[in-house]
């Protein structure tokens, strides 16, 4: 009764630092808008500047909402491999499912050198680049699953991704070797990831991606605790091993396909955001882990965004440098405080 007193009260603060995180998100741009102006765009009230409505209606609400969708996503596809894999080094892309939306995105962007100018810059765009990142994304998942039911031993399957996540790798080298500068150049901008080139029907696509993948996890988290003690304990305690390894497999290309898709790759936060959430809720259940690896991931996500912004100023840092320049000195310090690692 006492620990579930105490998750229920850590839940409370993470919802209450998560609306905080977002409301200071929206707040800050390169268009200096007043915070009482910001609120009352929100809540439907008169503004000074008709202008700053249509910014944060159109802009700043659908980036903030964008990292909250990225940060939860991340997190948790990386709580999953870990747990599958029983590796804390695993994160959502070991399966090769983001070198495979890099990929799709460099042919799009790249394959006009190499294929005769069938790829042309006049369709590359965020709707393209979506299709073409999600497609290659996809094929990659396709191949890891098919692979996964044909494959006994969980760490092949870890070797496989990898695999797959080197081939994919070289074609893009061979792609950027043989391209323009121009395309070079854009290519490089788009793995830099962004938050910010999402519009709302593609917002509630990603939404609906997202959804999706967290229902999957929830129907998995009795087996992902049994994961934990190793696939015999798992088989003892009546776990289909392959039906439920597929699941865990399809939630996390769900969740790290459809964010690399629209917003390209991001680094850490799938990788460090379980461990923090473990460090400071010192549990191994999964019925608690999951939804705190999302306020978590969510929280961190909408931190960094404020901190890329560079708050009063036109220029935005990339999103994918930011998580790994704040969040890596961060699991540092406390894996060194803490001196033990909960998995």
């Amino acid at each position: 009764m006492l620990h579930q007193k105490k998750y229920t009260l850590a839940f409370i603060l993470l919802l209450v630092l998560l609306v905080i995180c977002f409301c200071i998100s929206i707040s800050f741009g390169s268009v200096t808008i007043p915070f009482t102006d910001t609120m009352s765009a929100i809540f439907g009230g008169e503004l000074q500047k008709e202008s700053w409505g249509y910014i944060i209606k159109n802009y700043r609400i659908p980036k903030a909402i964008t990292a909250i969708l990225t940060g939860g996503s991340l997190a948790l596809s990386g709580l999953l491999m870990q747990t599958l894999f029983r590796n804390p080094l695993a994160g959502p892309f070991v399966l090769g499912i983001s070198s495979g939306a890099s990929l799709g995105a460099a042919i799009l962007i790249m394959g006009a050198s190499l294929l005769s100018g069938i790829f042309t810059f006049g369709v590359v765009n965020n709707v393209t680049l979506a299709i073409a990142s999600s497609t290659g994304s996809f094929l990659v998942l396709l191949a890891v699953m098919v692979v996964a039911a044909k494959v006994k031993d969980t760490m092949a399957l870890l070797i496989i991704g990898l695999m797959f996540g080197s081939i994919t790798a070289a074609i893009v080298s061979v792609l950027s070797y043989f391209t323009d500068a121009e395309q070079l150049q854009q290519y490089i901008y788009w793995s830099f990831g962004s938050l910010g080139n999402l519009s709302w029907s593609q917002l509630g696509l990603l939404g609906a991606i997202v959804c999706t993948g967290i229902f999957i996890s929830i129907f998995t988290i009795k087996s992902l605790n049994a994961f934990l003690l190793g696939q015999n304990y798992a088989l003892s305690l009546g776990v289909h091993i392959k039906k439920q390894r597929f699941l865990i497999i399809l939630a996390t290309g769900l969740l790290a396909g459809g964010v690399t898709a629209f917003a390209g790759p991001i680094a850490f936060i799938g990788l460090a955001v379980p461990h923090l959430t473990k460090q400071i809720f010192n549990t191994t259940n999964h019925k608690i882990l999951i939804p705190a690896v999302l306020l978590y991931g969510a929280i961190l996500m909408l931190l960094c965004d404020t901190i890329a912004q560079l708050p009063s100023s036109a220029y935005v840092l990339p999103i994918n440098a930011i998580t790994s320049i704040i969040g890596a000195p961060v699991v540092i310090w406390l894996l060194v405080r803490k001196k033990k690692m909960v998995f």
